[in-house]
C-alpha cells in the first residue's frame, strides 16, 4: 500500500493541568468505515509533547485512505501527570494539501478511545456512528454541572465550580492583588485619612495613570449631569415615559411649573416629556450596619433643548410632612443632597440587579444547563460557548471576595451583601426574558422604543443596532442547521436544554421566565429569539452596565454607593459641612475607587473576535465573517457619531464591547 506524509499538529488547552506525561495514540478512519490506518503514537523524540497551552507537531506516514473522515484517539495513564485537556487535531495530507480539523476541547480520560468527525459539528441523530459517547459524555457533563441557587429566590449557579472553569492565568484575574498592585502604583494612600475639608478637596486625591480623575467629578453637582445619568451611564435601563403620574408621588402643577417651561404636568405627559424612575421595591431593604437607603421616586423632564433634567424627587414611598418633594428650586445644598440619596438608591439597584442579577447570575444559569444539555458538537454550543469564557470563575471569585460577609460590598455599599442579595430575589421573581431580556420589548414595556421620544438616550441607540446585528447572526447561523421546523422539535438536547433553562431552581434548573416557547421550541424564531437574548446580555448588557463603573464609582460623590446619617425629612437649608459628612469616608472611598477601576477593566476580546474558535465548519465561518463585518461598520458608525455627542457614549462601541462577561 502507498504511503503519505502528513502533518499533525496538536493543541493542548490552556487550563490548570491540561497537559500530560501520558502515552498518546491515534487512528485516522475514511468515512465510509472501510480503511483505517495503523495505531500512530504521537511522540517527539528527546521533547516534552502535550505541555499546556502549547502546540506540538507531528511528522508521520499514513496509507492512503481517501478523505479522513474521523479521530480515534486514546492516551494511557503514565507518568505523573497523566490528565489532558486536549483542544484540537488537525491533519494536513502533504500530497493533496487536504487539511482536516478535529476540534475536541476535552478533558481526555485514559484508555477511553474517542472519536471526533472533521468539524464536528452535528445535531444529535440515532444514525450517528458515536452517539454513545455523546450520551456518555453529556452524562458526565450532567454531574460535574449541577445547579442551585445560594439563597431562596436567587438566580441558579452551579453547584461547584468544574476544574475546566477555571482561569487559565489566575494572577490575571486575581483580584486582590490587582487591589494591592493599584495602592501600591498610584501612591495616594496617604491622602486617605483624616476628613474631607470640603468638596473641592475631594478631587485632590486623584493621579494622572492608574486611578485618574473621572469626568463625573466636573459635572456631578449639575442637574443636565444628573438627568444624563439616567441615559448614558451604568443603570440605563429603569427610566419610563410617564403617562401618568405616580400615585404616591405628591408632586402638584403649582410646584414644578416653572421648572417644566410653564406646562401643566398633563401637557407635559402628553407631549411625551415626562419620564420617572420609581423605587418602590426598595422598601424595607436590609442595610449592612446602622446605614439606611430610600425607596425614592424621581421625575424627569426633557426640556426645550432636549435635555433631560430632574424635576422632583422624593425619598420615600408615602407622602407626609416627613417626606417633602424635594425640588430644583429649593436651597442648594438641599437639593444636592436629594439628588445623593436618589443616586445612592439607583447605584444600590445597579450593582444588586442591573449588574450583578440581570446579567452575571442570569447568565450563569444558561452557561450551567448549556454544559448539561448540548455536546460539544452541537451547533448551538458552539455558537454560546464564546459568551460564556470566565463566566463561572469571575462569579465564583467574585462572590466569594466582594460579596462575602464583611467584603466589599458590606463595606462599601449602604445595601451590604443580604440588602444586594434581597433586590435580587425581588426582581429575579419579575424578570423575564421576553420583555427585560429582549432589547426592543424592554424599550416598548417603558415607552422609550420611539427614537422621537428620549432624546440623548445612547444606551438606545447604539444597543439596537448591536441587538440586530446578533439577531441576524443568530437566524444565519441557526438556518444552517435547522431546515425545517421539525429538525429543531425532534432535537433532543436543544428541547432538554430548553426544559431546564425554564425548569424551577430548586427542581434543577435555571427558573426564567418568559423563555420564548416556555420550555419546548416549536420555532426556529423562538430558539433565535432565546439565543439572541442570552448573547446580547452577555456581551452589549454586560458592557453598558459594566465598564462605566469607573466614571460613575470612581468619584463617589457622584455616584455614592453608601451615605452616611439619615435622609433629610424637610427642606431646612444645610451647608457643605452637611454634605460632606452625608458621603462615604476617605478609606471606604479609596476601596470604591479601586474596585470600580478594577471592574472597568475589558478582560476579553472584542465582540466577534472569540477567544477560543469552537465553529469550524466553513459554512458558518461566512456566517461569522458577517458577523464581524456588520459589527465593524457599526463601530465606525458610533465613533463618527462620537465625535459630535455631549456626553460621548463609548461603552458600545463593538470594539469596546467583549464577547463574555469575565469581569
Amino acid at each position: 500500500m502507498a504511503s503519505t506524509t502528513h502533518t499533525v499538529w496538536v493543541t493542548t488547552g490552556d487550563k490548570k493541568n491540561a497537559g500530560t506525561d501520558a502515552n498518546v495514540s491515534v487512528r485516522f478512519h475514511s468515512g465510509d468505515g472501510s480503511k483505517t490506518t495503523d495505531v500512530i503514537k504521537l511522540d517527539n523524540f528527546f521533547r516534552n509533547d502535550f505541555e499546556r497551552g502549547r502546540k506540538d507537531t507531528f511528522s508521520v506516514s499514513l496509507p492512503v485512505i481517501g478523505n479522513i473522515d474521523n479521530i480515534e484517539l486514546w492516551r494511557d495513564s503514565a507518568g505523573l501527570g497523566d490528565e489532558w485537556f486536549l483542544d484540537i487535531v488537525e491533519v494536513l495530507c502533504r500530497t493533496s494539501g487536504n487539511k482536516y480539523v478535529f476540534p475536541f476541547y476535552r478533558w481526555i480520560k485514559a484508555d477511553y478511545h474517542y472519536r471526533i468527525r472533521h468539524l464536528d459539528t452535528s445535531l444529535p441523530s440515532e444514525t450517528d456512528p458515536f452517539k454513545d459517547q455523546r450520551k456518555m459524555e453529556l452524562a458526565e457533563m450532567k454531574k460535574i454541572y449541577e445547579i442551585h441557587a445560594q439563597a431562596p429566590g436567587l438566580p441558579g449557579q452551579v453547584k461547584n465550580l468544574p476544574s475546566d472553569e477555571n482561569f487559565s492565568d489566575d494572577y490575571k484575574w486575581d483580584i486582590q492583588s490587582k487591589k494591592i498592585n493599584l495602592k501600591l502604583t498610584s501612591k495616594i494612600q496617604e491622602y486617605f485619612t483624616g476628613t474631607w475639608n470640603n468638596l473641592e478637596d475631594l478631587k485632590n486625591v486623584y493621579t494622572k495613570e492608574s486611578l485618574f480623575l473621572p469626568d463625573s467629578a466636573n459635572h456631578w453637582q449639575d442637574d443636565e449631569y444628573f438627568g444624563s445619568q439616567r441615559l448614558t451611564k451604568v443603570n440605563h435601563s429603569v427610566i419610563r415615559l410617564c403617562t401618568a403620574i405616580p400615585a404616591n408621588l405628591a408632586v402638584t402643577d403649582e410646584m414644578v411649573k416653572t421648572i417644566i417651561e410653564g406646562l401643566s404636568l398633563q401637557q407635559a405627559m402628553d407631549a411625551k416629556r415626562l419620564f420617572y424612575i420609581d423605587y418602590k421595591m426598595l422598601e424595607d431593604i436590609p442595610c449592612s450596619g446602622d446605614r439606611m437607603i430610600c425607596a425614592p421616586i424621581g421625575l424627569f423632564f426633557v426640556n426645550k433643548e432636549k435635555k433631560l433634567m430632574p424635576v422632583a424627587i422624593q425619598l420615600k414611598q408615602n407622602p407626609g410632612q416627613d417626606n417633602p418633594v424635594f425640588l430644583p428650586t429649593d436651597p442648594e445644598y438641599v437639593w444636592l443632597t436629594a439628588k445623593l440619596w436618589f443616586n445612592n438608591a439607583d447605584c444600590s439597584y445597579h450593582q444588586a440587579f442591573t449588574h450583578l442579577g440581570a446579567t452575571h447570575l442570569m447568565m450563569e444559569g444558561t452557561a450551567v444547563v448549556t454544559n448539561r444539555n448540548l455536546s460539544k458538537s452541537h451547533p448551538v454550543f458552539k455558537l454560546l460557548a464564546p459568551h460564556s469564557l470566565y463566566l463561572l470563575a469571575i462569579n465564583t471569585r467574585a462572590l466569594g471576595k466582594l460579596v462575602s460577609p464583611g467584603g466589599w460590598v458590606d463595606k462599601a455599599m449602604s445595601i451590604g451583601r443580604l440588602g444586594m442579595f434581597e433586590i435580587v430575589r425581588r426582581e429575579t421573581s419579575k424578570w423575564r426574558m421576553d420583555v427585560e431580556g429582549t432589547l426592543p420589548k424592554d424599550l416598548e414595556s417603558r415607552g422609550v422604543l420611539d427614537e422621537n421620544v428620549l432624546p440623548g438616550y445612547y444606551y438606545r441607540e447604539d444597543a439596537l443596532p448591536l441587538y440586530s446585528i446578533i439577531r441576524k447572526y443568530v437566524g444565519d447561523y441557526l438556518a444552517l442547521y435547522y431546515d425545517s421546523q421539525q429538525k429543531l422539535q425532534g432535537d433532543k438536547e436543544i428541547q432538554g436544554w430548553a426544559q431546564e433553562l425554564v425548569k424551577p431552581v430548586p427542581d434543577g434548573g435555571c427558573g426564567i421566565k418568559g423563555v420564548p416557547g416556555e420550555g419546548k421550541f416549536e420555532t426556529i424564531d423562538q430558539l433565535s429569539q432565546c439565543l439572541t437574548s442570552i448573547i446580547f446580555t452577555c456581551s452589549v448588557a454586560h458592557a453598558a452596565t459594566n465598564f462605566a463603573q469607573y466614571d460613575q464609582y470612581g468619584f463617589p460623590p457622584a455616584y455614592p454607593a453608601a451615605m452616611n446619617g439619615k435622609p433629610p425629612t424637610d427642606k431646612t437649608p444645610v451647608k457643605e459641612e452637611c454634605v460632606l459628612a452625608a458621603l462615604p469616608d476617605k478609606a471606604t472611598t479609596l476601596d470604591t475607587m479601586i474596585i470600580t477601576k478594577i471592574l472597568s477593566d475589558k478582560g476579553t476580546n472584542s465582540l466577534g473576535d472569540f477567544e477560543v474558535q469552537y465553529i469550524f465548519d466553513p459554512a458558518a465561518l461566512v456566517v461569522v465573517e458577517e458577523f464581524r463585518h456588520d459589527l465593524k461598520l457599526l463601530s465606525l458608525a458610533i465613533k463618527e457619531k462620537n465625535k459630535k455627542r455631549m456626553p460621548i457614549y463609548p461603552w458600545l462601541d463593538p470594539e469596546e464591547v467583549p464577547n463574555a462577561i469575565s469581569i
